[in-house]
């Protein structure tokens, strides 16, 4: 799969089924965008390219509303390869960007950049300056032009149109379960281990301090997880999100994960969290023996968690 890194760089290929989106997760809603540039292409005998964003547009126009991201830039592409693309754009979200008319965009990036002969967006695309293109205009565009506009229904899970903004309202109300039905996979995160207080080696109990590459739309708690290691296979484990509220007064986020029967070395390896059950809220101890007791606790009740979901397929 090619990787282009802004419209300015795209080879000279023949042509392309372009979808668009910010691909945020890569959810069954992004997938069934990617199946049907899929289609065109194939009809076509051109590319299907996805063309993204970076950062996420609220970034730059609305920080203080920027949602935390489901999905590394890195990771995104992944899914997208996974997905079946043949190529990803990921177009930086500039202020020339943001400001340029829902003409132009189509005109002078998506047909002329990247020679679009179809376009695919969803049901509730908008685009240019101000958001001011919406899915009508977009298909009259394209027949004074000459290309295939294709619009995709939402796609619902349980009546429930999967969409980005909803996983993370499951993932921030610990509701794994419906953001794995949404994203159609369990939710990761990729980060670095890097040196922390090591208090769970001084109880018996060491955790890989992890800083995570996005920060995290999940709810803390305690979870059943597993960790796969610099590609690795995954191994079973159990993760604390929280503050360490039984030895820090404080309100910073750790990510802390304790792989079960296994030691060894994890400083500074590229690791990948991927959170299969939620089994408690994070809770302050009044003493560290009362801690220890529930960490046992927690390492059964992940054991159990993870074979379950492994039974269950």
């Amino acid at each position: 799969m090619q990787i282009v890194h802004g419209h300015r760089n795209v080879p000279a290929w023949g042509g392309a089924a372009i979808a668009i989106g910010n691909f945020d997760g890569v959810h069954l809603g992004h997938r069934a965008l990617i199946a049907r540039a899929r289609e065109l292409a194939a009809a076509t005998g051109a590319l299907s390219v996805a063309l993204t964003f970076e950062p996420h547009p609220a970034v730059l126009l609305a920080p203080a509303h920027a949602p935390r991201m489901l999905t590394s830039v890195e990771r995104r592409i992944e899914l997208l390869a996974e997905a079946g693309v043949d190529a990803v754009v990921i177009e930086p979200f500039t202020r020339e960007l943001a400001s340029a008319s829902a003409d132009a965009f189509v005109d002078d990036l998506v047909i002329g950049a990247l020679r679009a002969r179809a376009i695919v967006v969803g049901y509730d695309f908008s685009y240019g300056q101000g958001r001011t293109g919406t899915v009508a205009a977009l298909q009259a565009h394209g027949r004074r032009a000459g290309v295939d506009i294709a619009i995709v229904p939402p796609v619902t899970v349980d009546g429930e149109i999967a969409a980005s903004t909803k996983i993370r309202a499951h993932l921030r109300a610990g509701e794994l379960a419906q953001a794995e039905q949404m994203l159609g996979r369990r939710w990761d995160v990729d980060g670095i281990v890097v040196h922390g207080a090591e208090r769970g080696r001084a109880i018996g109990v060491p955790t890989a301090n992890i800083a995570p590459g996005v920060e995290l739309a999940i709810a803390p708690g305690i979870y059943a997880v597993t960790l796969g290691v610099e590609g690795g296979p995954p191994m079973a484990a159990v993760a604390s999100l929280g503050t360490n509220p039984t030895f820090v007064d404080g309100d910073q986020l750790v990510l802390e994960v304790h792989v079960l029967d296994w030691a060894g070395d994890l400083y500074d390896r590229r690791v990948r969290t991927t959170f299969v059950a939620r089994l408690r809220d994070e809770q302050k101890f009044a003493s560290v023996e009362s801690l220890i007791a529930q960490i046992q606790r927690d390492i059964a009740d992940a054991r159990a968690s993870l074979i379950r979901m492994a039974v269950s397929g």
